[in-house]
């Protein structure tokens, strides 16, 4: 028994069969990605080609001139929107780049391994999968619900909130990508760990940071569920003091592709192409940062 069992052990497999099988499996399994791949480069060609059509035939100069129109009045622009979005995109950014480029700075370079380091990963963490309308529910309590009226300050804010854990996350991984051979020669020179930080470090990493906040505005721009609830819409000029709700282009969309009127269905999709061309070259930035940074 023992001499026919180390026969079979002995015994060469064959791989003939075994390489046919994986050949096989590598086949099957690269037909079914190309597959997948393909129908979602189609539904995402499919959207965009739409999109594009759309919204180039809605286009017109007094787009850019008008204001949003009342129900069952022809014509209008998207004018308000876009300042509106404007604003709130930029009060949001404004607010959240100094938090998150502090706290990636605190993670990267005096929290390290730390314990509240990591209890500020974790809530970072939470707070980049958090749906953004619970972010705007919390906004409306906070500010919304005490100041009596929507406005655009809580709108900011809003924006700010679901920005910062995407700047704090670029900060601190491209803060750590600097080496630490250039912050030993900081320290060497007997410079201090705040000036090695932002003579050093900080102009080392600045284009992945530059990024970051570039990617964060991007996830802004076009977010609809946390301005429905703080900035809300109108279709004027938002006052000075933005207070009383701001128009933005998010919720425009939003509201106007549901209408029964056509001449507002056409101005939501001439929002929606602008504000996807605007994302699409905040990301192309983004890309051309990020690769002059690695090619340095």
């Amino acid at each position: 028994m023992d001499v026919a069992l180390q026969q079979s052990q002995t015994k060469p497999a064959p791989w003939g069969r075994v390489r046919r099988g994986r050949y096989v499996a590598d086949r099957a399994l690269r037909v079914i990605c190309t597959l997948f791949t393909a129908l979602g480069v189609f539904v995402l060609g499919w959207i965009l080609l739409m999109l594009l059509y759309e919204g180039i035939t809605a286009l017109s100069p007094s787009i850019f001139i008008a204001t949003t129109p009342g129900p069952g009045t022809k014509g209008g622009g998207i004018a308000n929107a876009l300042l509106g979005s404007l604003v709130l995109t930029v009060l949001g950014i404004a607010v959240a780049t100094p938090i998150g480029v502090l706290a990636g700075t605190y993670l990267a370079e005096y929290g390290k391994g730390s314990k509240l380091a990591e209890i500020i990963r974790f809530i970072n963490d939470i707070l980049l999968a958090a749906p953004s309308i619970l972010i705007g529910l919390f906004v409306y309590t906070l500010m919304v619900k005490p100041m009596g009226s929507y406005s655009g300050w809580a709108g900011g804010v809003a924006l700010a909130i679901i920005a910062v854990p995407v700047i704090v996350r670029t900060t601190e991984d491209m803060l750590r990508l600097v080496p630490g051979s250039l912050r030993e020669a900081g320290a060497a020179l007997g410079a201090p760990l705040s000036t090695v930080i932002m003579s050093i470090t900080w102009r080392a990493a600045r284009a992945g940071m530059v990024t970051g906040v570039l990617l964060a505005t991007a996830r802004i721009a076009g977010e609809t569920a946390p301005l429905l609830f703080t900035a809300l819409n109108n279709n004027f000029w938002f006052k000075p003091n933005l207070m009383g709700g701001v128009a933005n282009l998010p919720v425009m969309i939003y509201q106007f592709a549901l209408s029964p009127y056509e001449n507002w269905r056409q101005l939501a999709w001439a929002g929606a192409l602008i504000i996807t061309l605007s994302i699409l070259a905040l990301s192309v930035v983004a890309r051309l940062f990020l690769k002059k940074d690695n090619a340095r």
